[in-house]
């Protein structure tokens, strides 16, 4: 009897409850619908703004992956923003709360345990709004020197002028001084060259200008010159300046070595030297003598002794004779 009576308020106690539910879940029914409502109206426009963001970004930017990547952040975002305020309307605030504490907790796991992801994945988003360099353009930074092949979110794809391809994370292109050759079209070239300490450094400038600009490849001609840089230990050293298109044809390695044999070849034929090595020994401060000067003064010297001693064996021999006939 007693287990009976048990099942009975067990049985009270579970109706009490569903209908209590079932009145809940009544009165609740009209937010139900308008929250189910608004989940999917921000499903559809979180569908058709991500398409159009897409459009514009791809019109925008020239990385496909990063105009994809930023579309479906939109997207995302506008669906989460849709599934909050859908909870408002059920009267979840503290779940909202609970979920956006827990999403920033799992959003900083997440940040320590990926940072050099995140921070090439960020640098490739940043360059591809700012648009440092394109494909195809010839760049330099932190030893890498070569034509851009391939830009990817997280790293660029660099072919070397030695024929190598090189991946390089797009933190170390964002973080150091890059240089783009490709931007402005030009480039200078500087040859050095040494004269000897006997010519005349302006007569030799204004020959190297003169066959510096006979060059076809040389472009921006009235600022072609040639400086004097320094006092060498053999030469004067001169610095030749041209521009060329770059990059184009002939290229860097062609048009400076047609450079280099064109500034040997202009100062041989007006007589001007580029000088060996020359060592001139000094002994002494000041007032110190120098080798050949020394050299100059022995060979004197001993000159002066062998006439001397010749002198005397031949002032030896006379006498020798007059003995003789004596």
């Amino acid at each position: 009897m007693e287990e009976i009576i048990a099942l009975d308020k067990f049985y009270q106690l579970i109706n009490e409850k569903l209908q209590g539910w079932l009145e809940e879940s009544i009165k609740h029914l009209p937010n139900f619908v308008v929250a189910l409502l608004i989940a999917i109206l921000f499903a559809f426009i979180s569908r058709y703004v991500g398409k159009a963001a897409r459009k514009v970004l791809t019109k925008t930017l020239e990385s496909q992956q990063i105009a994809g990547l930023l579309a479906a952040m939109i997207k995302v975002t506008v669906l989460i923003l849709g599934i909050f305020i859908a909870l408002e309307f059920l009267g979840l605030t503290g779940t909202v709360t609970s979920l956006l504490a827990g999403a920033g907790i799992v959003g900083l796991a997440i940040g320590f345990a990926f940072q050099d992801m995140a921070e090439n994945l960020i640098a490739g988003i940043a360059m591809g709004i700012r648009k440092p360099f394109q494909i195809g353009d010839v760049i330099e930074a932190d030893k890498v020197f070569g034509t851009v092949k391939t830009i990817n979110l997280r790293n660029t794809l660099v072919e070397t002028f030695f024929g190598q391809l090189e991946v390089i994370p797009n933190k170390i292109l964002f973080r150091n001084v890059l240089t783009n050759y490709t931007t402005t079209g030009q480039r200078r070239i500087e040859v050095p060259v040494g004269i000897s300490y006997a010519d005349d450094p302006q007569k030799a400038s204004e020959i190297l200008v003169e066959a510096i600009n006979k060059c076809d490849f040389v472009i921006k001609k009235e600022e072609t010159g040639v400086f004097a840089e320094s006092f060498g230990d053999s030469s004067i050293n001169l610095l030749v300046w041209f521009w060329i298109d770059y990059p184009g044809e002939p290229g860097f390695m062609v048009a400076r070595h047609t450079a280099v044999v064109e500034v040997k070849k202009a100062l041989e034929e007006a007589g001007i030297l580029i000088p060996f090595p020359i060592r001139t020994l000094d002994f002494g401060a000041k007032v110190g003598e120098k080798l050949n000067t020394m050299l100059s003064d022995r060979s004197s010297n001993e000159e002066s002794s062998e006439r001397e001693s010749g002198e005397a064996d031949s002032n030896n021999s006379k006498g020798k004779n007059a003995d003789q006939e004596d």
